[in-house]
């Protein structure tokens, strides 16, 4: 398999989706990554695998009629392997294997079967310092932006996903390109104030657009770079509550194709009014996990 992701949104060829069957039972509080599964943990309210299936399988409807190969994981009992863009992530035609929380390994073996697919001289792997997820990296032509938390705490925070680390290995395997990274938001407690990944607060969208959280951003100066890159009259500025909800998080299928959840109301009339296609799926049991369509795909070709 010859892989090609030279941005978010070029004609999509072949994806790994995730998969929620044989999720597991609900979290303890102790055991949640997330402010917001730990939210929904402590409410009783956290999704159940039926639900999950067949929000997932609605995305696979999409991927068909847009005729763009799927491969799923391997299913490994009582685990959660939804969220594939956290295990492993493509630039150009590089697979990353993600250095990813230690417990969450068999993830990556369980998409093993695609990946000896892929020429072995084409496949990495960050050293182990070196902390880094497929949400905080997005490619974008000849740009890569990577999410990261600089904080002296940043052991602190499991919320906190990519290092300074990650961010130089990337830097240093990808010279031709400019690396520029944002130092996001952190919280475990409060799902409002964090943003888990960059793709939880921007998201490029189009050719020259972009979906965008300011208070995802901890240096007004790196939010403003993007918003001075893509131009202010290209963003759509997300609130907080829009946020929370994951409306940043939606997948490009090509450049005016986008797979949404659809109770994102406002977001989905301003991508129509913008010539947008949107192909609205149900993605709210999902979401309850702070992750929603960027975060269960991890493409492997595009145009």
């Amino acid at each position: 398999m010859k892989l090609n992701i030279p941005n978010e949104t070029s004609r999509l060829r072949a994806v790994i989706l995730g998969t929620a069957k044989s999720n597991g039972p609900t979290p303890s509080e102790e055991d949640a990554y997330d402010p917001k599964s730990l939210e929904h943990i402590k409410a009783g309210t956290y999704p159940i695998e039926e639900d999950m299936v067949k929000e997932m399988e609605a995305v696979a409807k999409v991927f068909e009629k847009y005729d763009v190969k799927v491969y799923r994981p391997q299913i490994i009992t009582d685990c959660n392997q939804i969220f594939t863009r956290d295990i492993g992530f493509v630039i150009d035609d590089i697979f990353i294997k993600a250095n990813i929380l230690p417990d969450r390994e068999e993830e990556l073996d369980a998409i093993q079967y695609i990946i000896d697919q892929i020429d072995p001289k084409k496949v990495m792997r960050p050293p182990v310092e070196a902390h880094i997820e497929g949400g905080d990296v997005i490619v974008w032509n000849d740009h890569i932006f990577i999410g990261t938390y600089r904080g002296d705490d940043y052991a602190d925070f499991i919320v906190a996903r990519t290092n300074k680390a990650g961010v130089d290995y990337i830097a240093e395997k990808f010279p031709h390109k400019t690396v520029k990274s944002f130092n996001l938001r952190k919280s475990q407690t409060n799902a409002m104030e964090n943003a888990l990944h960059l793709d939880c607060c921007f998201q490029p969208i189009g050719k020259d657009k972009a979906i965008l959280h300011k208070n995802g951003f901890l240096q007004e100066e790196e939010y403003q770079w993007l918003v001075d890159f893509f131009g202010k009259d290209n963003i759509f500025e997300i609130t907080k509550e829009e946020m929370y909800h994951m409306n940043s998080n939606v997948f490009s299928i090509s450049e005016d194709v986008i797979i949404s959840e659809k109770n994102f109301t406002r977001l989905n009339t301003w991508l129509r009014n913008n010539g947008f296609t949107v192909e609205e799926v149900p993605y709210t049991e999902i979401a309850k996990q702070e992750g929603l369509l960027r975060c269960s795909t991890l493409p492997l070709i595009r145009d």
